[in-house]
């Protein structure tokens, strides 16, 4: 038995005896390209990291989106006195209430877009470029927001409900019985499973859990088609002559600019599709039989601004999230190139 060994020194399995140490991509894969799997790691870390970060502006956005004109539903009203109405009542938690759902959502979510596109991006690149035109760019964008969302989306109806059934079990909050602290005691949520289960039950099944899926391709596709289109021409503006790359901070800043411009293009799908999401629970004063008749009812009955609703406190976390993802992608997928 020679000595000196140990993880480092194993060969890496599918190689021709080359050593490699047992934590790198090399052990597991031999030869093999896993610069996709790398991507799906990357992408997986980046919407952890930078949904955490706005987890409170989030859940103020699908509360805003979700309440009916005058205020029905838990009569939230403006920024700051949502995020203080959410402290008062549910303290620390009511920021973070959902957001297990949504890293559970969000890591497969943002894997799969990150991935996908950089996949299109070597699918569509020409012979002698080193860029996708914007066309080209458009394409794999669109492309990743479809993949992204057609794989997690019923995740995406679970954390809505969660967040929602919370707003509407504290409509009543002077009701609810108190702590030794003076807070109220919020009675015991469903969980994720809990509340997919119901929803597959009684709802109609698999198509239940797919509910506003048209509307949502509507936005998602055209949504991340514009946030990399935006990013990586800012990206490049960014960048200073003779370098290959902006810093950190200037990446941050071009997220946030990519993710507000493609948001307000947009927007209006995002509301459409919670809309979508919860009209058929109960405590909602509104229901909608298809995409057509939600928006009818809402322009009907909110005017076209009813469209917009949530996009003032949307803008806050946009411009975070995007400027966090694409940061934290970018620093992942470096540290990932020596594995």
């Amino acid at each position: 038995m020679s000595g000196g060994g140990g993880p480092s020194a194993l060969a890496a399995p599918g190689s021709s005896g080359a050593a490699a140490p047992v934590w790198s991509s090399r052990y597991w894969f031999g030869d093999s390209d896993v610069t996709w799997l790398k991507h799906l790691i990357a992408g997986g870390i980046s919407g952890a990291v930078s949904r955490t970060v706005v987890s409170p502006l989030e859940r103020m956005k699908i509360l805003f989106q979700v309440q009916s004109k005058g205020g029905g539903g838990g009569g939230y009203s403006g920024v700051v006195g949502t995020l203080a109405k959410i402290w008062r009542e549910e303290g620390i938690a009511g920021y973070m209430r959902g957001n297990g759902t949504n890293i559970v959502r969000i890591v497969p979510y943002s894997a799969v877009q990150f991935a996908t596109y950089e996949q299109l991006k070597r699918a569509l690149m020409e012979e002698g470029r080193t860029e996708l035109d914007t066309k080209r760019r458009l394409l794999a964008g669109a492309g990743a927001g479809i993949a992204s969302v057609a794989a997690t989306y019923p995740l995406d109806i679970v954390r809505t409900r969660i967040s929602v059934q919370t707003a509407h079990a504290l409509a009543n909050v002077d009701a609810l019985p108190k702590n030794a602290r003076g807070r109220p005691i919020i009675p015991k949520m469903p969980g994720i499973v809990e509340t997919f289960v119901h929803i597959y039950r009684t709802e109609g099944g698999l198509r239940a859990t797919y509910r506003g899926f048209g509307p949502t391709l509507a936005g998602v596709a055209p949504y991340i088609a514009l946030n990399f289109q935006c990013y990586e021409v800012l990206r490049k503006l960014f960048t200073p002559p003779g370098e290959a790359a902006p810093s950190g901070t200037r990446k941050l800043v071009c997220g946030a600019l990519a993710g507000c411009c493609a948001q307000t293009i947009t927007y209006p799908f995002d509301v459409l599709r919670r809309r979508m999401q919860v009209t058929s629970m109960s405590g909602i004063n509104y229901k909608y039989s298809s995409t057509l008749d939600a928006i009818k009812q809402m322009i009907r009955s909110e005017g076209v601004l009813g469209l917009y609703r949530g996009l003032v406190p949307n803008y806050l976390k946009v411009a975070p999230a995007i400027g966090v993802s694409f940061w934290s992608y970018e620093l992942a997928k470096d540290a990932l190139k020596a594995w």
